[in-house]
């Protein structure tokens, strides 16, 4: 399987009818789906998930590991792995049929209910992050020291400066990068909030997407949702909401804020200019989140 391998709906319907052909007489619709992952919605309840890229469906395989017994804990609803599409001649991959999860893509719809979203995300993330097993996953990119993208940041950096004052920037990072590390276990964490993998409705967070980077370790790669999720003026009510988050926790979690800002950024670029791969979206959602945390005062 290729990267960025896309499917029409003829396809996706003859592997219901394969695997799981109960389901395949539900209407099906393509809707926004991930960078790793098609999706389409299934019935009124359901989503299939197609793998678009090589390392999508081990990415689906610890879904479907962990998720059902995470879900019933957190707050928030999430697209809890219902079926497994197994390999087989017609698609060499696993792919999945989830809990569809109700409200508007994040990166497309603004959170106008501020105090609202904090008091939520915070709930969610008290909720998730409770010390993880042993055998949890770990993520060479998140959940680990920041003195590991010090290159990433480099190289993302004139991105940021196009958008910021580059002083400011650099202030963000080398204290994020000077702040102690973290002195519990290893938790539960996400991995990947941000916008475009959380829903909207009624103005405020309703769910939570795309758990395919979830992952044991530092929770300031989670508290980064801070400025990246939620509109100005959210971020302190979150983080007293939230209870958890030391002085040092919560300078790191600027400095990834700053790393996934200059993420959105770049994949939003590439999307302006029509390159494969680009979001147009998420360029407005990375610089809003620039924005947000270096208005933000750093912890004293």
């Amino acid at each position: 399987m290729g990267d960025a391998v896309d499917h029409d709906e003829a396809f996706v319907r003859a592997l219901l009818h394969e695997q799981h052909p109960d389901l395949a007489v539900l209407p099906l619709r393509r809707v926004p789906g991930g960078w790793d992952n098609q999706m389409w919605r299934l019935g009124d309840e359901l989503a299939v998930r197609m793998p678009r890229t090589e390392r999508a469906p081990g990415l689906l395989r610890k879904e479907h590991r962990w998720l059902p017994a995470l879900a019933p804990l957190l707050p928030l609803p999430v697209p809890v792995p219902v079926r497994t599409g197994e390999p087989s001649a017609r698609f060499p991959g696993t792919w999945t049929v989830a809990r569809w999860v109700p409200g508007e893509p994040g990166d497309a719809t603004p959170v106008t209910r501020g105090g609202h979203a904090a008091v939520a995300l915070a709930g969610f993330l008290r909720a998730l992050h409770r010390e993880a097993p042993g055998e949890a996953p770990a993520n060479p990119d998140r959940g680990v020291p920041l003195e590991g993208f010090v290159a990433g940041f480099e190289e993302g950096f004139p991105l940021l400066a196009d958008h910021a004052d580059p002083a400011d920037v650099r202030r963000v990072w080398e204290d994020a990068l000077a702040a102690p590390g973290p002195q519990g276990p290893p938790v539960w964490l996400h991995g990947d909030l941000h916008p475009a993998n959380v829903v909207v409705a009624d103005g405020t967070l309703s769910g939570v997407l795309d758990f395919g980077e979830l992952c044991a370790g530092d929770p300031a790669t989670d508290l980064s949702a801070a400025w990246l999720l939620l509109p100005e003026g959210a971020a302190e009510p979150f983080l007293d909401a939230y209870g958890k988050g030391d002085e040092a926790t919560v300078r790191r979690a600027r400095g990834w804020a700053l790393l996934r800002a200059a993420g959105l950024i770049a994949i939003g670029r590439a999307g302006e200019r029509g390159l494969p791969g680009g979001k147009p979206t998420w360029g407005p959602a990375g610089r809003a989140a620039l924005t947000r945390v270096l208005g933000a005062p750093t912890p004293c």
